[in-house]
């Protein structure tokens, strides 16, 4: 699946510096970080929301949803930073033989 990934970065790198009048990604971009950050917060809280609502009817599908739109502002989040799902696919390898608890452990002492 990281065709889609890389398929999907091409296509926020291409619509990047597009006119805003025409295309969202483009509008995100020029109204700056702040409004990026807003719409992951907005698109966090759906996702949550919608994991809930699932728990309880047992139908995923607008969980999904909502988890392909908290992706999308994510992406379009790194790629304001001059960043891709590569880095994020990079971080995530390098946790392959490191224990979940240990990873966070050592957070702790990198910010003491």
């Amino acid at each position: 699946m990281a065709h889609v990934l890389k398929q999907l970065t091409e296509t926020l790198e291409a619509r990047r510096n597009s006119d805003p009048e025409s295309s969202y990604v483009a509008a995100l971009h020029h109204k700056g970080l702040n409004k990026i950050l807003e719409k992951v917060g907005e698109e966090a809280t759906e996702t949550i929301l919608a994991a809930k609502d699932a728990e309880l009817s047992g139908d995923n599908s607008n969980l999904i949803y909502e988890t392909a739109d908290l992706w999308f502002h994510t992406l379009v989040m790194l790629s304001h930073q001059g960043e891709d799902y590569q880095s994020v696919l990079k971080e995530l390898e390098r946790r392959f033989d490191l224990s979940g608890l240990d990873e966070k452990a050592s957070r702790k002492t990198q910010i003491d």
